[in-house]
């Protein structure tokens, strides 16, 4: 167990943490409507904006005229790039040439771009925009990288946005390699790749493209805001905003205001999983709400919200290895989507740092990438599949099997070093367990691709999976709880973001103060510092950790609280009207001598001695905890030392004569350290699996290549897996509690999220490689039939 340095971190009975079906604090709210997001946001005499968006791929605004939309009765106000205070709106406090707010330059089809109309309402504005005469330039565009990556392609990008402001960190890939073109370089050499592969009995090839998929957030992002006169903070106006969750501090400082002048309500964000990016409607509000005098709300519609989750990406592989299957080189070449200006890195540089090769005893890795400045889309932030490139490892494993005719499971435990370093050839004891209990589960029997058909006459397909989890145990956390009216409050800014970690913190407290779940009274407001956000259910273990240290220094305060009372009891109060005080039955006791349990304070040595919590004590207590658990061993190691594991196991059946896939199900064994929340634990598995099943079988982005336009981002042309695709998903959570956070957890993440794990099972089935997503007419297509 690795929670040594907290407090009750090694302990053994559980009467709240890991209990299943506890409801959501806001499941009600969220499951009604109740529940208000930046879309659903109206107030009185408020007016609607909208940008102009492009509707080209790359293209630059070289002027408009605003007569025709400004004649419009109805509109208020037009914003355009040239007016002094957009030009001012966010500008880099470092000096230097940045990227403005809101420019003429639009870098993919959609992209706010020039203006900005503001109106009675969302018709008006709408009408104004088709009523400016925009005269545009249309740019050279790219939108297929391995087009864009030749020497002879377009430059898309203009060289000043290349420029680094003074006192500023670079953030390109690999400034000594300089940028080519469209092309920007990142590489990493470890050990020697020449001697690697020297070494190797046999050598394989293989290329991989890992799909682009959207996050299509379902509650469009937004906002409205107001300005207003605060009673209680002079000194200028004072920020109202909603629908810019969990950001008013980074909204208001773009105003020039400190966080008390900055009022946010709503705390809904829903469905952004590990996307925390602000959209440009999240964020404009107050900057229109001051030009008109009036509310104004910005909100972007469902077809805007096709961004990124995941960009595309084409690898390379080269990887030799012994005959019993040990890997002893990898050279990873790749290409990858940069996407448009201000996209995030993750999915590019951000994951040759840490990734599956690490997990392997082999120390000869060359990765090579190239990253390709596009006018696809824009990524905004994402973690969802990080490491992107995990994948890679799980292909050259199944390879390396098919081709020494072994079990993959096989080929995987010979390559995974121990729990210590890449040189510790010990297996892993969470590894070992979760592979274990998944043989059973799937009733394993492997057998090569091409050669299993069901009785019903398609053809079989498995595949196997592992990961570490790398989770976010690096985040820190300010709790506060407090004893009010005898009842325990715990304040926090949420999340309400689609991430139960609110209830796992709750669960927390209860157990440590021997209360129930639903006694914990959890306060949510803006104001409040603690935010137990660090990465899906990691975010959850980890800020738990600070959860339990804060209750027991409350707990220690209750306690103490009891006993002053106790020796030294307060008068009757007017409302006694005479009645005789019960003495306490803990007068003459110390703290030490007292213990909480069910509810009550009671007697160590006679828990028959006991008083509810609300009658032991009238005091108001607080108590405060700052910091973060001991180092996760995963980021001591940059993943070269392993804790807590997790395995996914895929079984499909593909109908050769329609090319038809039906995932029959999917197997997760994984090894959470210690269970916190077991509804929000399986909730996720369930997710990520929806999420791989999505990107291998149906989405796609489709592009027109002549014009650079988005051809899939509604849901009708973009597919989606529904309720009658999904397939079940079975669920075991092993409890090592080999984990750094609370009671030894280390959460789930998105770990088991894949781009290949389906499409090696369909390769398993029939023989032939199809790319994700593998559609009924691809698969004809690779058996020759179509």
């Amino acid at each position: 167990m690795a929670d040594l340095a907290g407090v009750n971190g090694q302990r053994e009975h559980f009467r709240v943490v890991g209990k299943p079906n506890l409801p959501g604090i806001l499941s009600y709210s969220l499951a009604t409507g109740i529940a208000k997001f930046g879309i659903d946001y109206v107030v009185p005499n408020m007016l609607e904006a909208r940008f102009l968006r492009s509707p080209y791929a790359n293209a630059r605004v070289v002027s408009v005229d605003t007569t025709r939309a400004r004649a419009i009765p109805g509109v208020v106000d037009i914003v355009t790039w040239e007016d002094e205070d957009i030009k001012k709106l966010g500008q880099s406090p470092f000096g230097g040439k940045s990227r403005p707010y809101l420019d003429n330059i639009a870098d993919y089809e959609g992209a706010e771009v020039g203006v900005i109309v503001i109106a009675e309402n969302e018709d008006i504005c709408e009408e104004a925009l088709r009523q400016l005469d925009v005269e545009w330039e249309i740019l050279p565009h790219v939108v297929d990288i391995l087009e864009g990556r030749k020497p002879d392609a377009p430059v898309i990008r203009p060289p000043e946005f290349n420029e680094i402001p003074p006192g500023m960190f670079d953030p390109r890939p690999d400034p000594n390699h300089p940028k080519k073109g469209n092309v920007s370089f990142a590489i990493t050499i470890d050990g020697d790749i020449e001697e690697g592969f020297a070494e190797a009995d046999q050598v394989i090839e293989y290329e991989l493209k890992l799909p682009a998929f959207a996050s299509h957030i379902p509650n469009p992002p937004g906002s409205v805001a107001w300005w207003f006169d605060d009673p209680y903070y002079g000194g200028g106006k004072s920020l109202h905003i909603e629908g810019a969750v969990q950001r008013r501090e980074s909204v208001g400082s773009m105003y020039g205001l400190p966080p008390e002048k900055t009022v946010q309500v709503g705390l809904f964000q829903g469905g952004k999983y590990c996307d925390w990016g602000m959209r440009k409607s999240q964020e404009i509000t107050p900057l229109l709400a001051k030009r008109a005098g009036r509310p104004v709300r910005c909100v972007n519609s469902r077809e805007e919200t096709f961004d990124f989750l995941m960009k595309e990406r084409y690898m390379y592989l080269k990887v030799g290895f012994k005959n019993n299957g040990l890997i002893t080189a990898i050279d990873d070449f790749s290409i990858s989507d940069g996407g448009s200006q201000g996209s995030s890195s993750f999915g590019t540089a951000n994951d040759q740092g840490y990734g599956p090769y690490y997990t392997f005893r082999c120390k000869n890795i060359r990765q090579t990438m190239e990253i390709v400045d596009s006018n696809r889309g824009k990524m905004y932030l994402s973690g969802q599949h990080c490491p992107f490139n995990w994948d890679a490892g799980t292909m050259a494993i199944y390879l390396i099997a098919e081709k020494l005719g072994k079990d993959p499971i096989d080929i995987a435990k010979v390559n995974l070093h121990g729990p210590d370093s890449q040189d510790d050839p010990r297996p892993v004891p969470s590894f070992e367990a979760c592979l274990e209990e998944g043989k059973k589960l799937m009733d394993w029997k492997w057998h090569p691709a091409g050669t299993k058909r069901l009785p019903d006459g398609r053809m079989h397909g498995a595949s196997f999976r592992y990961q570490i989890c790398p989770r976010h145990a690096f985040s820190g956390y300010d709790v506060k709880l407090e004893l009010r009216n005898g009842e325990v409050h715990l304040p926090t800014q949420g999340p309400c973001t689609g991430i139960y970690a609110v209830e796992a913190n709750a669960m927390v407290v209860a157990e440590e103060l021997g209360l129930e779940y639903e006694d914990i009274k959890v306060d949510f407001d803006y104001r409040e510092k603690f935010t137990p956000v660090g990465g899906g259910s990691d975010g959850t273990t980890a800020s738990a950790w600070a959860t339990k240290e804060c209750a027991n220094i409350l707990k220690q305060k209750i306690l103490e609280a009891v006993i002053e009372e106790a020796n030294n009891p307060p008068p009757p109060s007017m409302f006694s009207f005479g009645m005789p005080q019960e003495p306490s039955p803990f007068k003459g006791l110390k703290p030490e001598d007292l213990d909480m349990a069910d509810g009550k304070v009671i007697v160590k040595a006679d828990p028959s001695k006991g008083v509810p919590l609300k009658q032991a004590t009238r005091k108001n207590i607080f108590a405060t905890y700052s910091g973060r658990p001991p180092a996760a061993i995963w980021s001591l190691g940059m993943g070269k030392m392993l804790d807590t594991m997790n395995t996914a196991y895929c079984e499909v059946a593909v109908d050769t004569e329609t090319g038809e896939v039906e995932i029959l199900r999917f197997v997760v064994v994984a090894d959470p350290g210690k269970v916190m929340r077991l509804t929000s634990l399986e909730s996720q598995i369930d997710q990520v699996m929806y999420f791989s099943q999505g990107c291998q079988l149906m989405e796609e982005y489709v592009y027109d290549e002549r014009t650079g336009v988005k051809l899939t981002n509604n849901m009708i042309d973009y597919k989606k897996p529904t309720m009658l695709d999904v397939p079940p998903v079975e669920r075991k959570f092993l409890e090592t509690r080999a984990g750094n956070a609370a009671y030894g957890a280390s959460g789930i993440s998105h770990s088991l999220a894949n781009t290949h794990m389906v499409i090696i099972a369909i390769h398993n089935a029939i023989g032939v490689w199809v790319d994700p997503p593998a559609t009924p007419d691809k698969i004809l297509k690779a058996l020759g039939k179509a």
